[in-house]
C-alpha cells in the first residue's frame, strides 16, 4: 500500500478550536490513517470534546468512506481529564449534528466495561484507546477489548 498525505479542512474547528489540547497534533496523522486504511468499524474509548473522533469523521466525510464510528465515553470527566458537566456532551453532540450528519457516528455514554457487552468479538477494525492514561487502566483496557479487534 502507498500511504498517501492529505491536507484536510476540519469543518468542526468553526465551533470547537483545538489548537492547544493535547490531540491536536495527531490529528493529521489520524486523518491520513483513515483515509488510507478506510476501516468499516473505529471504536474509540475516550473522546472529550473528540479532537480524535473528529479527525476520523472528517476523513470518512471527504473521503467518502463508509464507516460507523463508535464514541465511547461518560461525558463527566476523570482525574486526568478532569471533571466537568453536561455542556461538553452537549457541543460533542452539536458538532456531529451540524458537521457529521450523514456519518454513522454513535455517541455511547458509558463507561469502557460496560460497553463491551455492545461489540462482538473480531467486530472492530480499528479501536483508539485514550481513557484514563495511567499504565493499569491502558493496559486494562487493551486486554478487556482487544478480543474485541
Amino acid at each position: 500500500m502507498n500511504w498517501k498525505y492529505y491536507e484536510p479542512k476540519f469543518e468542526y474547528e468553526e465551533k470547537f478550536k483545538d489548537a492547544g489540547w493535547p490531540w491536536a497534533g495527531h490529528k493529521y496523522f489520524a486523518y491520513d490513517l483513515i483515509a488510507n486504511i478506510k476501516p468499516k468499524k473505529i471504536v474509540e474509548l475516550g473522546t472529550h470534546y473528540g479532537t480524535s473522533l473528529w479527525a476520523f469523521a472528517q476523513a470518512a466525510k471527504d473521503q467518502k468512506i463508509d464507516t460507523e464510528i463508535d464514541a465511547v465515553d461518560t461525558w463527566k470527566g476523570e482525574q486526568h481529564a478532569g471533571f466537568y458537566g453536561e455542556e461538553v456532551f452537549e457541543a460533542v453532540n452539536k458538532i456531529k449534528n451540524e458537521y457529521y450528519s450523514d456519518l454513522k457516528i454513535n455517541l455511547i455514554r458509558k463507561k469502557f466495561n460496560e460497553a463491551l457487552a455492545d461489540f462482538e468479538d473480531k467486530s472492530i477494525e480499528l479501536l483508539h484507546i485514550d481513557g484514563l492514561h495511567t499504565y493499569e487502566a491502558v493496559k486494562h483496557d487493551f486486554e478487556s477489548w482487544f478480543p474485541k479487534v
